[in-house]
């Protein structure tokens, strides 16, 4: 009865770490660090454009890249999302005040990136990237949900950087 037991558990691990084991993308900023504070450049107390990030360890088998910047920090249900990007080019520099690519709805339901501006405290604010399989085919007004939604099952990859930043005034 115990191998039996024992067998079942070793399939069950090996299942969930096939359909987990997607990270592989490194992602970097020279603007900042992993878990280091932003440049109030990037907020809404400063310039308010996007910093420049660098992706690397994309596979051979990627078609694009998609970019989700979310802060889970923010005082309201499910954080808030500054930035949804797709059909980013697989040459892995996303320069700053990028205005490429395929920018959809942010949490103000606007097109393209909108500046770090936490009502209160240090926020944590995730740069998610996606190495796909394909391109994607969507609306300007897609939001963080819709882009999720259209990428299952062609994620080859995915990577985060954290940044943090509170406002100075």
């Amino acid at each position: 009865m115990r191998k039996p037991l024992m067998l079942i558990a070793a399939f069950i691990v090996i299942g969930i770490l096939s359909f987990t084991n997607k990270s592989g993308l490194k992602i970097t900023s020279s603007a900042f660090t992993e878990n280091g504070m932003m440049p109030t450049k990037y907020s809404c107390e400063g310039e308010q454009v996007s910093p420049p990030l660098h992706i690397s360890d994309i596979p051979s088998g990627a078609k694009t890249l998609a970019l989700i910047m979310h802060d889970p920090d923010a005082p309201m249900a499910g954080g808030f999302t500054h930035w949804v990007m797709w059909n980013i080019d697989v040459n892995g520099d996303i320069p700053e005040n990028f205005k490429g690519a395929e920018q959809g709805y942010n949490g103000m339901k606007q097109n393209g990136y909108k500046g770090m501006c936490p009502p209160t405290g240090t926020h944590h604010y995730h740069f998610m990237v996606y190495a796909l399989d394909t391109k994607l085919e969507l609306s300007k007004s897609t939001d963080k949900a819709g882009l999720e939604k259209a990428m299952q099952g062609h994620i080859l990859a995915t990577g985060d950087l954290v940044g943090l930043y509170k406002k100075i005034k």
